[in-house]
């Protein structure tokens, strides 16, 4: 089959992780088709996207111009795509101890930013009933997360490297859900009581990548 763009992403209007995968296709300058799939419909979970991820969540992206290669899971994708795709290293780094630092950034994100926000966000938005103690607990390890970030960001621009990577960029979408959802109501300001997480992210949302995807967003979802 012929396809027009190197890739097709596998995505969700709203869910986060998909667009973090769109931000590095832009920052490579890749060619990309977004299928947005409709979570009321399942079609997530559907028989044709389960034969590409059997794990049936997104984002799930297909590399036409490598055999139709398929990787699931955002984080691994977003190494693939700068393993193969970025030469010059824009978002990647380059000794072995900056590869292993991204790595523990990857795996911090994958781990404790991503599943803790993604649950505080349910219990607040689409939980049936309302469970203070266990929204408590999620905004609680969001502020933690942000409490981390902010104590190695006070010190240093960007993560690893000296410049925004990969790893920056993996955070970006669940900062968001935080400043404008999780905090909601709790007496949190993310720009007063986490400065440094304040500025590091308006910088990256400031990239001409990042905001082209944004932009993209918002207008999908009518904002």
């Amino acid at each position: 089959m012929s396809h027009g763009k190197q890739f097709t992403l596998y995505t969700h209007n709203g869910g986060p992780n998909g667009w973090k995968v769109a931000f590095a296709l832009e920052e490579l300058g890749l060619t990309y088709e977004s299928k947005y799939l409709d979570f009321a419909k399942g079609e997530q979970k559907g028989e044709e996207h389960t034969a590409l991820n059997p794990n049936g969540r997104i984002p799930t992206l297909v590399d036409h111009k490598n055999g139709d290669f398929t990787v699931w899971e955002s984080n691994a994708i977003l190494l693939y795509l700068v393993e193969r795709y970025d030469p010059e290293h824009k978002i990647s780094v380059t000794g072995e101890k900056d590869k292993y630092a991204l790595l523990q950034w990857l795996f911090f994100q994958a781990s404790g930013q991503g599943p803790y926000f993604g649950q505080a966000f349910w219990f607040l938005k689409y939980h049936s009933e309302k469970i203070p103690s266990a929204i408590e607990r999620y905004q609680n390890e969001a502020k933690r997360v942000f409490t981390v970030l902010d104590g190695v960001l006070a010190k240093q621009e960007w993560l690893v490297g000296g410049k925004p990577t990969i790893a920056d960029i993996s955070f970006i979408t669940w900062n968001r859900a935080a400043f404008y959802v999780i905090f909601q109501d709790t007496g949190v300001n993310p720009e007063k009581d986490f400065p440094a997480v304040w500025k590091w992210h308006k910088a990256l949302e400031a990239r001409p990548a990042v905001a082209k995807v944004l932009a993209v967003q918002a207008a999908r979802l009518g904002q």
